[in-house]
């Protein structure tokens, strides 16, 4: 993740870097009042869009004026991740080796519960679970 909340990869003066942009948007999901599972994808939706507005705001910031207790079997602001990759991955060539990315498992899960989606150049989407 980006510290600094001008190093972000959707800045035109950025653009040409190379490195690990990773926008990660702490949100707060409303399901009081038992909604209905279409009015849970719109708080979802408007949640989302708010939480876009401020994307620039480094997490660290986020972290500090907020001031969450801390408690060590838990991460201080969310527990559930979602992660969306829908950026097309590049072929990567060193001369006549072709290099692939592949998934490094850990045997632990960093959130109580994580769902990764990866847009395939199918069009189709791959997603895996983990808790």
């Amino acid at each position: 993740m980006c510290g600094d909340a001008d190093c972000g990869a959707d800045r035109r003066e950025t653009e040409g870097l190379i490195g690990f942009f990773v926008n990660t948007l702490v949100m707060r999901g409303d399901v009081r009042g038992e909604p209905g599972f279409t009015e849970v994808l719109q708080r979802v939706r408007e949640t989302t869009l708010e939480a876009y507005a401020h994307q620039d705001v480094p997490f660290e910031k986020l972290v500090e004026v907020m001031s969450p207790e801390r408690d060590l079997s838990r991460t201080a602001l969310f527990q559930v991740m979602f992660i969306l990759q829908n950026a097309p991955m590049p072929r990567l060539e060193l001369g006549e080796a072709r290099l692939e990315a592949m998934a490094v498992e850990t045997g632990t899960a960093k959130f109580d519960l994580t769902l990764s989606l990866e847009e395939q150049e199918d069009g189709s989407i791959r997603g895996v679970f983990r808790v």
